[in-house]
């Protein structure tokens, strides 16, 4: 695998067309089909599926061009900062579950920066725990945020220690249901499970974690049966869309005041759900925090204090 085959992958997945990208490539049609079936040999996964409207990438294709973006973007970005003799901005980058608390605290964080200075962030929201892993791992991601289950904490903390990665607990929390505040539940304490089957479910998904198979996100220990389930890959969309349908609910960690008030939601516990979660904060070993990274942590803490999360 080289840099070549990198670009030759990311360019065919634009134009969806061996041709177009062999043109704009300036090469030949051959050479490039040979090019990907070299690089898919190395990988040992199939990058491309070939259907009658086009190419297309397979889910580990589509994780695998999201690696060689990035590191594409970064050969850019040293060749360019180094002919220009520009000095590279700072940059604060972080990856994370679809932590309402967390996206509060990085929007208090990134109004905070001096807007004189150079700065470069980046925040990247997925619902599979071992993406956040190779996010910080393999990808470059300074810091993350890892979800898991009080039972599998033990295993996690032996995984994070194999891969030589630091941690910190965050906090503890159970997940709740939030809905708009014109739900028919709404008015309602603590909400058994049978209920939620005459709504809609507003559920999260991940294309780029296989196992989920797109399916449902949520880490919860009941099973529920709803009239309709609606699956919305960001999580910002699955708040508008509960502002939006009064009949919807969604399992989500606990959410900022200030969210909630925005969006008209209300959240509320169920009294079937009695799994609880650890989410930790975790960087390389022998990471230094740089002064961006403790500006957000910070905020990280205020946010948790203000929303009266658990920690030990």
């Amino acid at each position: 695998m080289n840099l070549l085959h990198l670009k030759y992958a990311v360019v065919i997945a634009e134009t969806n067309s061996m041709t177009k990208a062999a043109d704009l490539l300036f090469t030949a049609q051959p050479n490039l089909s040979r090019a990907i079936k070299e690089l898919e040999s190395t990988l040992g996964i199939t990058v491309f599926r070939r259907t009658s409207k086009g190419i297309f990438p397979t889910p580990q294709g589509e994780e695998f061009l999201g690696y060689a973006r990035k590191i594409l973007a970064q050969v850019d970005a040293v060749e360019a900062m180094y002919k220009s003799g520009a000095e590279k901005a700072p940059q604060f980058s972080l990856t994370t579950p679809g932590a309402n608390y967390a996206a509060a605290a990085f929007a208090e964080f990134a109004k905070k920066l001096d807007p004189a200075k150079k700065a470069e962030l980046i925040y990247n929201e997925t619902v599979a725990p071992m993406r956040v892993l190779s996010n910080v791992t393999d990808a470059g991601y300074n810091l993350g945020i890892l979800r898991c289950q009080n039972a599998q904490e033990h295993s996690i903390k032996s995984l994070l220690d194999e891969k030589q990665l630091q941690f910190e607990l965050i906090c503890e929390f159970g997940y709740m249901l939030v809905m708009s505040a014109s739900h028919p539940l709404a008015g309602s304490g603590s909400i058994s499970a049978d209920k939620l089957n005459n709504f809609t479910e507003i559920a999260s998904a991940d294309p780029y974690a296989p196992t989920l198979q797109l399916s449902t996100a949520r880490k919860n220990d009941i099973e529920t049966d709803p009239l309709k389930r609606i699956y919305v890959f960001d999580r910002s969309s699955r708040l508008r869309l509960l502002n939006k349908i009064s009949s919807a609910f969604m399992w989500a960690s606990p959410l900022p005041k200030s969210v909630l008030d925005e969006l008209d939601l209300v959240q509320k516990p169920c009294k079937d759900s009695h799994q609880t979660y650890r989410d930790m904060l975790i960087y390389r070993r022998g990471y230094q925090l740089s002064d961006m990274d403790n500006a957000f942590i910070d905020e990280l803490m205020k946010v948790k204090r203000s929303m009266g999360l658990n920690c030990n």
